[in-house]
């Protein structure tokens, strides 16, 4: 027994000292300061030497009484429970600072700052860029130029928060998403709440994309069917109006009677464009709403079976080619066709006539809330970032390159749009021609981006889903199956019957920035204040600032069911 104990406390001594010499070693003084550049300070317990109760060094008094009790703890507990069992582990609090070192432990990821940029900046840049004119027609042109740049604030500030709360618990348990914060801070309740959101603004992105392709397939089918039997009316609009490549799809009568003594005139006719002459039997077969929506299943389900998403996410780089197109033929539609803006009163029946403000404009905040919500994804992207200091500054440059794009779309789109603003779709391409050949090479760009990032959507949607539920990302191949039938199912039945991204993107928006995007964030940041963690204190200016951005959040997805019926 005594030879036993001899041995072992020889192999602890060499293992301590083997280990502080690699310390030692590893961190010496001469180290490189351009390797502590990218490093982290971290505080491990220094290994030290358990001695007896009985020996001589601490009756001489190296050790105080104080450290001797907390040593002989320390030894009763590990003796209690085996080294992989940190449920008696003493808190690092506990140990005296004597017996602990600060070392610098090198930082693994090698994601600089401009890829986590562009990251964040890539996964917000979604659909709703399609729809940024629309969402400005309806808040009216400066109060909806306003409130993109007050939610961008908003969502820029609760996804500083989702940072700092993973950040923070960090330093007490080990966590790996957002909604592990959550739970630990608030239960099982908190998760769920935090899943059901992620998997509502996924099942949105969905349902908006398979509306998308379906409207992208049916004009660039179109246009290839049409062109190739010369069959376009390219007469029908010159007689209209000078601008081409618009169109009205709802297009009204305007009386200008009153301004200028003449009779009523026809501005724009029922549908203003060059259209294609009627063939009864493509369109049965090609409809898009109608039957366009079920062609697509012929190329949707060999790619939502993947087991892994791999290749989809190595062709996700097309979505920052299909982004700066849409830059490009923003900037080059609006230059032909020149400003047509108007704020005065006395012009409301013309068709450059634009209000300031609408009463509508939940319609804007909704969109805006899906279009900056990246607080689900944002801890993966900064995840691997090479200096984790540059997080808050990279989130924070990402938010105002984003509003920038945003506010660039928007703006310039409705303002140069040459018709009646009422015109413009939540869909910015449906305004342009079918037979624009930049509107169709921007239909075939958006559609192949759509078709690579919808799988990546299903497969995000069935992991969590599936491991949630069943404790497996692939149960067995039945499992998956039925629920792929079921989200193309409703994805076909919102294809059909509901067909507005705008309202669609503007609902999911506002019922996830308010739950996952503002709420939560919120709550999780009042409970870290009143428990004291990473030193932060619970004040009443707190408390009023991040109720006041809850109850934002709550009349925002409110405001959803006031305005329907409202929009066109």
């Amino acid at each position: 027994m005594g030879a036993g104990k001899s041995r072992q406390s020889d192999l602890e001594a060499d293992e301590n000292q083997s280990l502080l010499n690699s310390v030692n070693g590893s961190y010496s003084s001469d180290h490189k300061d351009e390797e502590l550049t990218n490093s982290v300070e971290k505080t491990i317990r220094q290994p030290i030497k358990y001695h007896s109760i009985n020996d001589s060094d601490l009756q001489n008094g190296d050790v105080n009484q104080n450290d001797e009790a907390v040593i002989h703890r320390y030894k009763y507990y590990n003796r209690l429970t085996p080294h992989s069992n940190g449920v008696l582990r003493m808190p690092d609090h506990v140990v005296p600072g004597n017996f602990t070192i600060k070392v610098y432990v090198p930082v693994t990821g090698k994601q600089n700052s401009i890829i986590t940029i562009f990251s964040l900046w890539n996964t917000m840049m979604g659909t709703s860029l399609l729809s940024m004119p629309w969402a400005i027609k309806e808040a009216g042109f400066i109060s909806g130029i306003v409130l993109l740049l007050v939610m961008a604030g908003i969502m820029m500030y609760t996804c500083y928060r989702v940072q700092k709360a993973v950040d923070i618990m960090k330093e007490m348990v080990e966590v790996l998403e957002f909604s592990d914060v959550c739970k630990q801070y608030f239960g099982k309740a908190a998760e769920v709440i935090a899943l059901f959101s992620s998997l509502t603004s996924l099942l949105g992105g969905m349902i908006v994309y398979w509306i998308l392709m379906s409207n992208f397939l049916y004009h660039v089918v179109s246009f290839i069917f049409y062109e190739s039997e010369n069959n376009f009316n390219s007469s029908s609009l010159m007689n209209h109006t000078a601008y081409s490549d618009a169109v009205c799809p709802n297009a009204v009568t305007i009386d200008n009677s009153s301004l200028t003594g003449a009779v009523s005139t026809l501005y724009h006719s029922p549908l203003i464009g060059n259209f294609p002459v009627g063939n009864s039997v493509f369109d049965r077969i090609w409809d898009e709403e109608k039957t366009v929506p079920f062609f697509l299943i012929i190329l949707m389900a060999p790619l939502v079976n993947f087991k892994s998403p791999t290749i989809f996410t190595k062709m996700n780089a097309l979505g920052a080619v299909s982004v700066m197109y849409l830059f490009v033929f923003t900037a080059v539609k609006s230059a032909k066709w020149g400003i047509h803006i108007d704020f005065s009163s006395v012009d409301s029946v013309l068709p450059d006539y634009s209000k300031n403000f609408r009463s509508t404009f939940p319609a804007l905040t909704g969109v805006s809330a899906l279009a900056y919500f990246v607080q689900n994804s944002c801890i993966s992207i900064t995840r691997n970032q090479k200096n984790p200091k540059n997080n808050v500054r990279d989130i924070i440059l990402a938010y105002i390159l984003v509003a920038v794009s945003y506010v660039y779309i928007g703006s310039i789109f409705y303002s140069s749009y040459p018709l009646s603003k009422s015109c413009i779709q939540d869909n910015l391409l449906n305004n342009i021609e079918t037979n624009d050949v930049m509107a169709f090479v921007a239909r075939i760009g958006l559609f192949f981006q759509i078709l690579c990032v919808f799988p990546l959507l299903i497969f995000i949607f069935r992991l969590q889903f599936l491991h949630y539920v069943f404790g497996s990302v692939w149960p067995s191949l039945k499992h998956v199956l039925v629920l792929n039938v079921v989200l193309i199912g409703v994805c076909i039945i919102f294809a059909i019957f509901l067909p507005h991204i705008g309202r669609i993107i503007g609902f999911v928006g506002a019922f996830c920035g308010f739950s996952f995007g503002i709420c939560l964030p919120c709550l999780v940041y009042l409970k870290a204040c009143h428990l004291g963690h990473g030193g932060l204190k619970l004040t009443w200016p707190k408390i009023i600032i991040h109720c006041v951005l809850i109850l934002i959040g709550l009349l925002n997805f409110v405001g959803q069911f006031t305005i329907i019926g409202k929009t066109n």
